[in-house]
């Protein structure tokens, strides 16, 4: 089911992309603002995983400095037939990790100190299975997608604005039947109908991750445990984050100077995965 909303919500942000550019640039601006924004994510797809890492301050960690980390990952990814991915720690008392890399060749597993003293083992591993389950899943995949297109369409919602402050669109006939004003909210709505779905889907693999996580370790309560400890802690001391990586991280990061909390959250409320992973919000 998580995965037929990512298609259905990546072929609306699609669709709107289309409709949209067809509206202001036709079919050739379409492709100019497909192109530009494909070549932006194309570079963040492949350096995605070296640009979070050092925004957070991230340090290869080796099997001696974390060896409950190294125990964890190296059964869940024998048992899966996964590569084993790079461990790093992120010097931060937050209790936080993500996964990142193009594809699970290229994998990077981050983990905060403040998780590793919040957790037990088996909450530990429940978290480290989460964020296999992005790789296993190609998340960074479908979330480059999706961000392509969500800029796109940002990208034309600019020309079109260019466009109607220089009467560059359309015809007079189209501007006295209410062109002006139905192009006027496209530009408006789309882009934030664009984010809109963009956060839907990071959230609807949020939900994949915890399913597969719990798959993987054979104990959803583990990681249901994990989570309620997690946002408990987290909000006495928030990981601090940047819009661009905050759907990276297990638990959604505080982002400096804005509420992103609610409609616009990269992550479903955790009371609500708890509730998938063990039938009830509370453990």
């Amino acid at each position: 089911m998580n995965a037929f909303k990512t298609t259905l919500l990546l072929t609306s942000m699609t669709l709107l992309l289309m409709l949209l550019g067809r509206y202001f640039g036709g079919q050739n601006g379409m492709l100019i603002a497909l192109v530009a924004a494909g070549v932006m994510n194309f570079v963040s797809y492949f350096f995605s995983d070296k640009i979070a890492l050092r925004a957070y301050r991230a340090q290869l960690a080796t099997r001696e400095e974390l060896p409950r980390v190294y125990e964890a990952v190296e059964r869940l990814t024998a048992k899966q037939g996964l590569p084993m991915p790079k461990i790093y720690l992120l010097p931060d008392n937050s209790p936080n990790a993500f996964a990142t890399g193009r594809n699970p060749a290229h994998a990077s597993v981050a983990v905060t100190q403040g998780i590793l003293q919040l957790l037990d083992q088996e909450e530990l591993e429940g978290v480290l299975a989460h964020e296999l389950g992005h790789v296993q899943n190609r998340d960074i995949l479908t979330s480059s997608i999706a961000a392509t297109i969500a800029g796109a369409i940002t990208w034309i919602a600019h020309i079109g604005r260019w466009g109607m402050i220089f009467g560059g669109y359309g015809d007079s006939r189209e501007r006295r039947s209410g062109g002006g004003i139905v192009g006027l909210v496209m530009l408006l709505v789309a882009p934030i109908a664009a984010t809109l779905i963009q956060l839907w889907v990071s959230r609807t693999r949020e939900y994949e991750a915890d399913a597969t996580g719990a798959h993987m370790t054979g104990n959803p309560y583990a990681l249901a445990r994990a989570l309620q400890k997690i946002e408990a802690y987290s909000k006495r001391v928030p990981t601090i984050g940047t819009p661009s990586t905050a759907h990276l991280f297990i638990n959604a990061p505080k982002l400096s100077g804005a509420d992103f909390a609610g409609l616009f959250s990269t992550h479903p409320p955790m009371a609500k995965r708890i509730e998938r992973l063990i039938g009830h919000d509370h453990i």
